[in-house]
């Protein structure tokens, strides 16, 4: 009992540090602003009259890039010297803001599906223009001095430094995937494979049209993903027989034997046959089975993969191929640096970044965005990048679904767990507080974003 006291003790501590760190940011954003208002800009034509504004680049705005984006593009105007030196160049190629969390739930419930695309431009409201850039686009390449986009304008964007938050992507091949591609939409329910919204809505749509229309439905991968899909899927439709298989011995297996036991009463409490220890070798939609390792068939009409993520490091393999591990992240330095002394002006952040962090998660990545960003600043200022992101157990807590009205909040220090057991009571789960957080009105949107290229957001 007394450590279970210490660990919530800790738990609150960190997230009055945290609050008291918002706090203190945002007082020396207001120092500075009251500078700026006594010694006011007069923009092109003073001391800084010629001098060519140089790009911060920030190569997709998820958690981490978003985040990156705008701790820079709130302080640059405020910055002493720079008066116009220096602005962000965000490089994004989905119309939206994926807000991957409620992806789960809204591959099996409907009506929701719109809420998961949040717009662009609310977290970045107020930065002069002047600090900022938009570009709808996908990067594909980067050398020494420049970013490289892809599509009709092909533009090639230079920099002076390059935040790299791509993130993670579905994987060519995985343990427990068979060698054929039968599943569509292979990226749901952890990823959607769509850079406009509308787009995205249709791939929900249909996967939501699949599982109801299964009556045995196998899923593989028993993550986060997986577990919460299984749930909500016999949750939605209790009569449908669902499978999940797993190839390690217990589901969650990254996390605590707490998390473990909770995840697996969840989910044979509604009823979710599940198989661990096995793996996926081949499926036969003919016949309506799919066959594992041990020789076991079990019957499926449809047939959903909850594995294969990993990290998009592409750009830094173009620059520093020393940097990029065999897992695919890359090699960073505590400063969010890339770990090769001839390109310190290039950070990596989120998950394409190898930080130690055990299961990194939309916190750990916001954190090491902050840290990136402040680092780049510091730089501007001719200082030598100081701020370290230090792993901390509050990176790693995760919320988990385990059907239509349960979840479980479980955070993990050493050998202490916490497991905070709870009651949805909102079928869109957090998606409402997402679009807050991201300085959008819940719901209502007016860009189309029917593909890279559409509106600037900012």
């Amino acid at each position: 009992m007394l450590q279970q006291t210490l660990f919530i003790i800790k738990v609150l501590a960190y997230g009055i540090s945290s609050l008291l760190s918002d706090v203190y940011r945002l007082a020396v954003l207001r120092a500075k602003y009251l500078h700026y208002r006594i010694t006011p800009w007069k923009g092109k034509g003073d001391d800084d009259e010629g001098e060519e504004v140089r790009n911060i680049v920030v190569v997709d705005a998820s958690f981490a890039g978003y985040s990156a984006a705008r701790v820079l593009a709130k302080s640059l105007p405020y910055l002493p010297g720079n008066r116009g030196r220096y602005r962000v160049v965000v490089v994004e190629p989905h119309s939206h803001f994926h807000f991957t969390w409620v992806l789960p739930r809204f591959c099996v419930v409907p009506d929701h599906e719109h809420k998961a695309f949040i717009p662009y431009g609310g977290f970045l409201r107020g930065v002069p223009p002047d600090f900022v850039r938009w570009v709808a686009g996908r990067a594909v390449g980067a050398s020494r001095d420049a970013v490289q986009i892809s599509g009709s304008s092909g533009e090639t964007i230079p920099y002076a430094f390059l935040i790299v938050a791509t993130g993670s992507g579905i994987s060519g091949g995985d343990e427990n995937e068979s060698n054929e591609n039968e599943s569509k939409n292979n990226s749901l329910p952890s990823r959607v494979d769509a850079d406009g919204k509308k787009e995205g809505i249709r791939q929900l749509k249909d996967m939501q049209q699949r599982i109801r229309g299964a009556e045995n439905l196998v899923i593989v991968g028993g993550g986060a993903a997986g577990v919460e899909l299984a749930t909500d899927a016999k949750g939605q439709y209790p009569d449908k027989k669902v499978v999940l298989v797993h190839s390690r011995d217990a589901v969650m297996h990254r996390f605590g034997a707490r998390l473990q036991a909770a995840a697996m009463d969840g989910l044979r409490q509604l009823g979710v046959d599940v198989i661990t220890g096995e793996r996926l070798v081949g499926h036969d939609t003919e016949s309506g089975l799919v066959t594992l390792k041990s020789g076991r068939q079990v019957e499926c009409d449809v047939l959903i993969k909850c594995t294969g993520q990993r990290p998009a490091s592409h750009l830094i393999a173009d620059l520093s191929p020393s940097s990029v591990l065999a897992t695919g992240q890359v090699r960073v330095k505590s400063t969010m640096q890339i770990a090769d002394d001839e390109f310190p002006n290039v950070y990596a952040c989120g998950d394409v970044a190898e930080t130690g962090t055990p299961n990194p998660n939309a916190r750990s990545a916001d954190r090491q965005a902050a840290i990136a960003a402040d680092n780049v600043l510091s730089a501007i200022q001719g200082k030598a990048p100081s701020r370290e992101y230090i792993p901390n157990f509050m990176d790693g807590v995760i919320k988990l679904t385990l059907g239509l009205e349960k979840s479980v909040g479980y955070a993990r220090d050493g050998d202490s767990e916490l497991l905070l057991r709870s009651k949805e009571k909102d079928l869109a789960l957090m998606s409402r507080q997402a679009w807050w957080r991201f300085g959008a009105k819940a719901f209502e949107d007016d860009v189309e974003g029917d593909a890279v290229g559409s509106k600037d957001p900012a």
